[in-house]
């Protein structure tokens, strides 16, 4: 699909967020990004999904590009907000510190770049109290403040920190 993320490893190229923490935690298992308790691992992979599948694809660079110019701000702002109120709902069943219980899991991955989006699209982030104080944890980490998606390499100037 000519996208990113890919990640060269072990002799094979991975792509897809979610493969490639799924193989990251099969091989490197230290820190754990899924947790043992079976169900609060499907919660984090809800999570997980909720995100990489039903709110970050439709606001992607190439659907915003079919939807047209003029209507890419209102269309990534109503798709985010969608996923979000159903976000903040499971949330405030499943979090702790972070996304489900106190230890950083692959649903914090996705959630940090989600809200990144949201910002992004100047969503109004007050409707989700449980997303902002998770998101604002997670920034606290040293891991989260250098991955950003403001600070890659490839980042557009006028969306860098």
């Amino acid at each position: 699909m000519k996208q990113v993320p890919a990640l060269k490893i072990d002799g094979v190229t991975i792509g897809q967020s979610l493969a490639i923490i799924e193989y990251l935690e099969e091989t490197r298992p230290s820190p754990r990004l899924l947790p043992q308790d079976p169900k609060k691992r499907a919660a984090v992979r809800m999570i997980s999904d909720l995100i990489a599948a039903g709110i970050q694809p439709l606001q992607n660079l190439s659907v915003l590009k079919q939807v047209g110019k003029e209507n890419q701000l209102s269309w990534a702002q109503n798709v985010i907000a969608f996923g979000f109120n159903a976000l903040e709902q499971t949330l405030q069943s499943t979090a702790g510190k972070y996304c489900v219980g106190d230890e950083v899991s692959m649903a914090d991955l996705c959630l940090v770049p989600q809200v990144a989006n949201a910002e992004r699209f100047q969503v109004d982030l007050r409707p989700y109290p449980t997303i902002s104080r998770i998101n604002k944890a997670l920034l606290a980490l040293e891991a989260f403040q250098v991955t950003h998606p403001c600070r890659q390499p490839d980042t557009p100037a006028e969306l860098r920190a």
